[in-house]
């Protein structure tokens, strides 16, 4: 019997209403489709019933790599390795459609880093993602909210995303001590062009620093009180950094990266 091993954030998702709704998010029939985490293969299966052109999937559990292989012989291709550590962009030449039940250790570190790893050609057609209740919250948030940060800065960036359900403990095995949600990501084909996307990260991270504090001491370290900028974008410094909205954060970015050209 295999065991869900807590140092890799393993919850297998069990609920058949569930895996249900995951798989009519979208259309999967001749379709490549990506599957981050299967665990047990539940979701696999039901993946699979509806007949995509190719299927792959990435485990880095040893143990379950070999009992997938042999659940499911070769009606998948497994990648035994950490996700954080591949380069999708080189693993696809056509777009994937991605499903994840992500470990809610490493989940909002998988999300930014396929987000800051975008180039102008996205390499998936969409994201049926998994998050603790909590990060989702966070990737939804709306600015003027205690839940607006970076996180919600960075998700939108380039993707449009909505929110289809949430999943109480008892849809998995073992049951998390907290709720689940699952968001569907889609890329925008509008969004503001920034160079570095480090430089977002940059940007985000300084002025989310202190999020109770006013936005003079942020400003000032990254802007130098340029007056001009502030007059630009409308900024008071009295401000706290969830009172400004996405396009602003993006264009501050932007403007950043004219400071050091």
């Amino acid at each position: 019997m295999i065991r869900a091993k807590k140092s890799l954030g393993q919850n297998f998702l069990i609920d058949s209403s569930i895996l249900e709704k995951i798989i009519n998010t979208t259309i999967i029939k001749n379709k490549i489709i990506l599957e981050i985490g299967p665990g047990t293969g539940n979701l696999t299966s039901f993946i699979l019933k509806n007949k995509p052109k190719k299927m792959f999937v990435i485990e880095k559990d040893n143990e379950l790599a070999s009992a997938l292989e042999t659940k499911f012989n070769n009606k998948i291709t497994i990648i035994n390795d950490d996700v954080l550590k591949i380069d999708e962009t080189k693993l696809f030449k056509d777009k994937v459609i991605v499903f994840g039940n992500l470990p809610y250790n490493i989940a909002t570190e998988i999300l930014t880093k396929w987000i800051i790893n975008l180039k102008n050609n996205f390499w998936f057609e969409s994201l049926v993602l998994m998050f603790q209740k909590e990060v989702a919250d966070r990737i939804i948030a709306e600015f003027n909210t205690s839940n607006y940060g970076r996180l919600s800065i960075i998700s939108n960036w380039k993707l449009n995303i909505k929110k289809i359900c949430d999943v109480k403990p008892s849809a998995f095995f073992p049951k998390p001590k907290v709720d689940s949600s699952l968001l569907f990501f889609h890329p925008k084909e509008n969004f503001v062009k920034i160079k570095n996307p480090n430089n977002l990260e940059k940007i985000t991270r300084v002025f989310f620093n202190q999020r109770r504090k006013m936005l003079k001491k942020p400003f000032n370290q990254i802007f130098n009180g340029d007056q001009r900028v502030l007059d630009k974008f409308k900024i008071d410094l009295t401000m706290r950094p969830q009172n400004i909205n996405l396009d602003t954060y993006y264009k501050l970015a932007c403007e950043y990266e004219k400071l050091g050209s």
